[in-house]
């Protein structure tokens, strides 16, 4: 079973990514976002404790994620992988990741760092969008909604575009980024963890970079 940690700035492509990890190689992406909001919903006393916090418009905490990462992983034991997705984000948080992990006998087999150029995610995120039905990417440039007005993942016809998708609110979330979550990178280079590709890659090839690395292992 692998477990693997994509890493990079907003708009470097993460989500796209992984996937196409769950697509080809049946891993199972872990959201954050995913699992508070399923947590949320479910009526488990886990579950209750997220809709209590979140009622409350508290911030989540650190323990609850890792519980709710810790079901998933116990949960799902055929899966042949998980991807890490928005955790962690703090060097508390990857303790912690690391602790669980241990405990259940399982290790992290890479943290793929996409590396990007901030002129140039500034530039592609500017021009994004999104179906609006199952989130597929698009790009004014580089990949354009089809001329039919059609998602090409799912037939969707309704396209969005992130209100903090402008170049001010971007540079706040890569100064968040940068303060906050690159001091991962040291971290799991110091632990031999760490792989680099190039995100700014066309989809195609930053994939086979991450397939390679994974292949490699």
């Amino acid at each position: 079973m692998m477990n693997v940690i994509l890493l990079g700035p907003p708009g470097a492509g993460k989500g796209t990514q992984a996937r196409i990890l769950v697509d080809g190689r049946g891993m199972v992406q872990l959201s954050t976002g995913d699992m508070l909001r399923a947590a949320k919903d479910s009526g488990t006393p886990l579950g209750q404790k997220v809709a209590g916090v979140m009622a409350r418009g508290e911030l989540v905490t650190d323990e609850i994620v890792i519980g709710l990462i810790e079901e998933h992983l116990r949960e799902q034991t055929d899966a042949p992988g998980f991807i890490f997705d928005g955790f962690p984000r703090t060097l508390a948080q990857a303790d912690a990741l690391g602790l669980l992990l241990s405990r259940l006998g399982r290790r992290l087999d890479a943290v793929i760092v996409m590396e990007v150029d901030d002129t140039a995610l500034v530039e592609r995120i500017t021009a994004r969008s999104t179906c609006g039905s199952c989130g597929e990417v698009y790009n004014d440039q580089t990949k354009p909604i089809p001329a039919d007005g059609k998602c090409s993942n799912c037939g969707g016809t309704e396209f969005k575009r992130r209100a903090d998708d402008n170049e001010e609110s971007l540079r706040t979330r890569l100064l968040a980024y940068y303060k906050e979550t690159s001091p991962l990178i040291g971290y799991y280079h110091a632990k031999g963890d760490l792989f680099r590709v190039d995100g700014l890659g066309e989809i195609d090839e930053v994939s086979a970079a991450i397939g390679k690395v994974l292949d490699n292992l």
